[in-house]
């Protein structure tokens, strides 16, 4: 994978308070989810990524070149800043026009992009409306569309989906994954797991400052091999299929459910648990079966604790 950003042992602090602590990590194309509790660091981040903080020590380098200091990056990295900061007296398409003629487009080229920006983020209607009367989810929507409209290979979005409903929060993790198919690379940050897992199997999970890990989330499941796997099954005859399992080398624990259909076994080696509970299924009359553990929130939670 070529990087697109690196970071090499970058540390950002403010005063005695430390934002980012010896990082050292590379982002390519492609879209990246940066995960994290509020106050992680995520949004410093994202802001050394994009020229707008200088990192305490070592470097943060983007397409090459420092990211701090170098104003040629900025025709070709898009921001999607978590604050909102507008000139709430102009319309949306006033508001992109106006940031598309500072980057030295025409009028005729202000406008093409704009309306185009605007379609992407499904503000077409609104564009003729004040930005002081937009919802929130319109003005997370017109803040995605600011970043997009220059054409950036670069894009930093941080809670993009925040305030927006159900409807235009899925048309904005689509229209994210589109831009991550087209070579962009596009890292993503939240405090929601479930709304990253559903843009990108690639994380970086971040907490105090520091990257915790980072890579497919199924392959960052995979190391915790001293960190018990959890998988609940429903069968027929729950006690038949305890009986099969419960002797196995890499079953740590099992448990019946209330309800009497549920066994729930802890496994050190999910991979082995699976391959082996195939014929015991079928006796049993297994009719369901889920693991709690195969989500990020779960790996999130393991990372922090230890």
């Amino acid at each position: 994978m070529t990087a697109t950003l690196e970071y090499v042992r970058a540390s950002r602090w403010y005063g005695p308070v430390i934002a980012l602590n010896d990082v050292t990590t590379t982002v390519g194309p492609g879209v990246t989810g940066l995960l994290g509790p509020n106050g992680a660091g995520k949004s410093t981040f994202l802001k050394l990524a994009a020229g707008q903080l200088a990192p305490s020590q070592g470097e943060v380098r983007v397409l090459g070149k420092a990211a701090w200091g170098s104003p040629e990056l900025f025709h070709r990295v898009g921001v999607c800043p978590e604050t909102d900061a507008f000139w709430e007296g102009l319309t949306g398409l006033q508001f992109l026009m106006a940031l598309l003629r500072l980057t030295g487009f025409d009028d005729a080229e202000c406008r093409r992009r704009a309306d185009h920006a605007l379609e992407q983020v499904a503000l077409t209607e609104a564009r003729d409306r004040k930005i002081g009367g937009y919802s929130k989810g319109m003005r997370q929507r017109i803040k995605m569309a600011q970043s997009l409209a220059h054409d950036p290979q670069v894009l930093l979005l941080d809670e993009p989906l925040s305030g927006m409903d159900p409807v235009n929060r899925r048309r904005t993790v689509d229209l994210v994954k589109k831009l991550g198919r087209e070579g962009r690379t596009v890292l993503v940050s939240s405090h929601i797991l479930h709304e990253v897992e559903a843009m990108t199997r690639r994380v970086l999970l971040i907490h105090n400052g520091r990257i915790l890990a980072e890579g497919d989330v199924r392959e960052i499941r995979d190391l915790m091999d001293e960190h018990p796997h959890t998988v609940a099954l429903r069968a027929r005859d729950p006690r038949a299929l305890a009986r099969a399992v419960v002797g196995a080398p890499h079953v740590l624990s099992l448990t019946f459910g209330a309800e009497g259909e549920w066994v729930t076994v802890q496994t050190a080696r999910p991979d082995e648990f699976y391959s082996a509970v195939v014929d015991a299924a079928v006796e049993a009359g297994v009719s369901e079966m889920y693991s709690p553990d195969e989500n990020l929130e779960s790996v999130f939670k393991y990372l922090v604790a230890r």
